[in-house]
């Protein structure tokens, strides 16, 4: 693990699993309190002249992170596919988000550092300035190890931050060698570390340190309330990046292939493991039977398998916990009344091998109070419910806890705008799907926490606020 510049190993080390074996792929450091002093204290000196470069000169850097990703692409998006498991062709559309995180957060050499507002007296001036923070903590989830990394890293380095990152205990390998990257790119020494370990000690020492100026997080809700908890004694500034139960609604005037094949993408892409995921698609009742025709005919072709091979559509599950989670919530649908259309557990032809294989899964039949339609799945398996008013499937939609992302397909505008009024969420997307663009805002409302770190309004995060008066009169 890289500590303070310092690359590190230890005697105590923790698997990393292959999700398409079942095999322990590698093992890596487990950092300890020892680590985590030495890398904040080097951090709080590279900082200090970090921060003080222009916002040019640390552009120059980040432009030569992208380069660097470039060079090792194919590199990178390996190790995404084997230790989290989706397909390469995935995994290298994620490296390519990575390069467009740096490359939005080097454009903001461009942006207003700051503001002169008027001053209520002549020969004085009345400033406010945008400083860098100081030493920001990450952690970040396993589901883009890569992407993620970039997200926050960017713009904590744009902004004239160090930033300390541990990555989820399942996939700290795409940070760990994204970290090479920085520094193989020229990026001053002690600015970026990635501390490997348990969250729930060497994460929580970090978040808690006097040091850490702020915390950004993407992850469970339940572990964003756990580390929002943790911050709150500090009072200092933390981003949230939180789950997730985005609806898909097809109305009666929708483009049926349209919506058909986006919900279809947008459920099963990344083995389904996505915050912004088809969680439950809602579909009019005069268009219901259409769409679950149709969709199944899609379901039932998807290829799942090795996902080094060019050919595979959807990979394993990241881990056995995230496969048992997932399968408890299909069989407590079925237990409760759903109509199992399509798979529901293992694929048929990988029934024995170890992988953390789930088959594509379907489910109809199924009522809005069920937990497969309330609770976060995180898998591959989607519910979907007939509506009959828009009133109804507004009040469906807004019905869970999550408030990240809706999809909605209509041909009608005025459906569509007053949707954009009604939907609960903090990203609604009419007659398209996701991913989310680099210069919007990622932002989450309710359970699906405080908003996320892109576009102006997330790299704004990364910066604080100073007001300067200044007195420049001359004496008689």
């Amino acid at each position: 693990m890289l500590v303070g510049g310092r690359w590190v190993s230890t005697d105590e080390t923790r698997p990393v699993d292959n999700p398409a074996t079942g095999d322990v792929l590698t093992e890596v450091p487990e950092a300890g309190p020892e680590h985590l002093e030495e890398t904040l204290a080097v951090a709080y000196k590279a900082q200090k002249d970090w921060g003080r470069r222009t916002y040019a000169e640390r552009a120059d850097v980040l432009a030569a992170v992208i380069d660097t990703v470039e060079e090792h692409a194919e590199e990178l998006a390996q190790i995404v596919v084997a230790e989290q498991g989706k397909t390469i062709t995935e995994a290298r559309g994620e490296i390519g988000g990575v390069k467009a995180f740096f490359d939005f957060a080097l454009t903001q050499k461009y942006r207003n550092v700051g503001e002169v507002v008027a001053s209520s007296a002549a020969n004085r001036q009345l400033m406010v300035r945008e400083e860098p923070i100081g030493i920001v903590a990450a952690i970040i989830p396993w589901n883009f190890p890569a992407a993620i990394f970039a997200r926050k890293v960017a713009p904590a380095l744009m902004a004239g931050n160090a930033i300390v990152l541990k990555p989820s205990e399942l996939t700290p390998l795409s940070a760990l060698a994204m970290a090479k990257v920085c520094e193989k790119a020229g990026v001053p020494a002690g600015l970026v570390s990635v501390l490997t370990g348990g969250g729930r000690s060497i994460g929580k020492a970090l978040v808690e340190h006097p040091l850490v100026g702020m915390v950004t997080v993407t992850g469970s809700t339940r572990a964003g309330r756990e580390i929002l908890a943790q911050a709150a004694h500090k009072v200092i500034p933390v981003s949230l990046e939180l789950g997730g139960k985005a609806p898909v609604i097809v109305f009666d005037d929708a483009d049926l292939d349209l919506a058909v094949q986006e919900a279809f993408e947008s459920r099963f892409w990344n083995c389904g493991q996505v915050c912004t995921c088809n969680e439950r698609t809602y579909v009019q009742r005069g268009v219901h039977d259409e769409f679950v025709r149709r969709l199944l005919e899609k379901v039932n072709g998807l290829v799942v398998g090795d996902p080094l091979d060019e050919g595979s559509q959807i990979g394993p599950k990241v881990s056995q916990a995230e496969w048992d989670k997932v399968k408890a919530f299909v069989d407590g649908a079925v237990d409760a009344g759903a109509r199992l259309e399509t798979g529901g557990g293992r694929p048929e032809d990988l029934a024995d091998d170890k992988g953390f294989w789930f088959a594509p899964t379907v489910l109809t039949g199924v009522s809005n109070e069920m937990d497969i339609v309330q609770q976060e799945v995180f898998g591959p398996v989607l519910p979907i419910i007939p509506f009959d008013t828009y009133d109804e499937v507004v009040e469906y939609a807004n019905s869970t806890d999550y408030g990240l992302t809706a999809y909605a397909y209509t041909e009608d505008f005025r459906t569509a705008l007053s949707l954009t009024e009604d939907l609960e969420f903090g990203e609604v997307y009419i007659n398209q799907t996701g991913p989310e663009q680099v210069q919007g805002f990622h932002t989450g409302w309710k359970m699906s926490g405080l908003g996320g770190d892109d576009g102006q309004h997330g790299f704004e995060r990364y910066t604080r606020k100073k007001t300067v008066y200044l007195d420049y009169r001359r004496g008689s």
